[in-house]
């Protein structure tokens, strides 16, 4: 079967065959709703050992593709350590992570390629004013939380990573009892701390170094990523992180095939250091970086797993989409290197809203009849990325697939 030809696909038995017998395969893959649930406090994630065996069967067709952090007291790693009940194991998450500036081999063995010695003494130094920040804006109106409950909320919300220190909201939503309106002041807010830190860069000669990235969003506009502000229905933006520039999946991609060519053939096509902070950012110019630098030949058969995906209409023009998420860039990019080598790639979609977050969820009772509707805020009939298969039962039923697939391909990762 072509994998690239399905649309909402249920047939696991089809996909897992198909893959299985697929002689140049690379997979990359989101991890936070995909191969574990989306939590508000991410110190309790939890990962499981029969996934993490999986990944290190599937090593080297498996790469990770993150805007968490593979390092630091809320890392993978940690995760890692504590799911298998030790360290230096050897079976660390190989890939990206920090939206594709933070790389990993499974030692464990970390580097920042690109990165200035300047730009991370400023990222170290946020945390901690986000904290101060977020404070004074929870104990004033028209929050005035209690002074207990603040200390709580900023110790789940303020995440301390290395390289993309986040102010992520999740935590904030009990006290704030749910209420969107209050939700969407506090989005407001938090989104005018990150900004006075980016205008605090440009006052240090950093004014090219960093952006805001929102998750979930509703895609670019004109002053970058849209903030998906709360409703009734959907509380929107949940992760409000500071990133460096260059740090989006979809420049990962490159980087990861850059050292998959490297590994069978002893070429990087793009060369030994290439690395996100040196690519183009636009979608067309990386395909075309990719058509220029990578042989047909070796291309392999790229499968990207995400779960971040959004769709609505444009409240200013209701014809119009806003299409958005933080998986979008990179699956896009995997249907399109698909479409140019013909390679026959897959998008596969894990339905995160089981989880303690308010997202969008797949109806799968309908989405045979009426798929649109069935994955209506996730996607839409005239959407370009396609959803070749799709796992409504979360990352339960895909890491169960996950598994089943090293187990047939354990051979070739041994």
């Amino acid at each position: 079967m072509l994998l690239c030809q399905q649309k909402f696909s249920t047939d696991y038995t089809a996909l897992l065959e198909t893959l299985a017998h697929t002689d140049n395969l690379l997979l990359i893959q989101d991890l936070d709703g995909v191969c574990m649930p989306l939590v508000n406090d991410p110190l309790t994630r939890r990962l499981s050992p029969d996934y993490l065996r999986a990944a290190h069967a599937l090593t080297p067709e498996f790469y990770v593709l993150t805007n968490g952090e593979h390092i630091g007291r809320r890392g993978i790693n940690h995760l890692v350590d504590k799911a298998l009940q030790q360290s230096g194991h050897g079976q660390y998450l190989p890939g990206l992570a920090a939206g594709g500036v933070q790389w990993q081999d499974h030692f464990g063995s970390v580097n920042h390629p690109g990165v200035s010695q300047a730009e991370l003494d400023f990222l170290l130094s946020l945390a901690a004013r986000f904290r101060t920040a977020l404070q004074a804006t929870l104990s004033s109106a028209p929050f005035d939380l209690a002074a207990s409950d603040v200390t709580a909320i900023l110790d789940a919300a303020i995440l301390d990573n290395p390289v993309s220190p986040t102010i992520n909201i999740n935590s904030c939503f009990s006290a704030l009892q749910q209420d969107s309106d209050h939700i969407r002041r506090l989005q407001e807010a938090t989104q005018s701390i990150l900004m006075a830190a980016l205008t605090e860069a440009e006052q240090q000669g950093l004014a090219d170094s960093f952006f805001i990235h929102y998750a979930p969003n509703l895609g670019q506009g004109p002053d970058g990523e849209r903030v998906k502000w709360a409703t009734s229905a959907d509380l929107g933006t949940t992760d409000f992180q500071f990133m460096l520039k260059g740090a989006v999946k979809e420049v990962g991609v490159l980087v990861i095939l850059n050292r998959f060519y490297h590994r069978i053939s002893g070429h990087y096509p793009l060369g030994a250091d290439f690395n996100a902070r040196q690519a183009p950012r636009d979608h067309s110019a990386l395909l075309q970086l990719a058509r220029d630098h990578f042989d047909p030949a070796l291309m392999p058969r790229v499968v990207g797993v995400g779960d971040t995906l959004t769709s609505q209409p444009d409240p200013q023009h209701p014809a119009t989409r806003l299409r958005g998420g933080s998986d979008r860039g990179f699956l896009s990019l995997v249907q399109a290197l698909g479409e140019a080598f013909q390679s026959d790639n897959a998008v596969l979609f894990v339905d995160s809203s089981g989880g303690e977050l308010t997202r969008p969820a797949i109806d799968p009772r309908r989405l045979a009849s009426d798929p649109w509707q069935a994955a209506a805020g996730i996607t839409d009939a005239d959407d370009p990325l396609h959803l070749n298969f799709v796992f409504p039962g979360g990352y339960q039923q895909y890491t169960a697939f996950f598994c089943s697939l090293a187990d047939k391909r354990a051979p070739s990762g041994e």
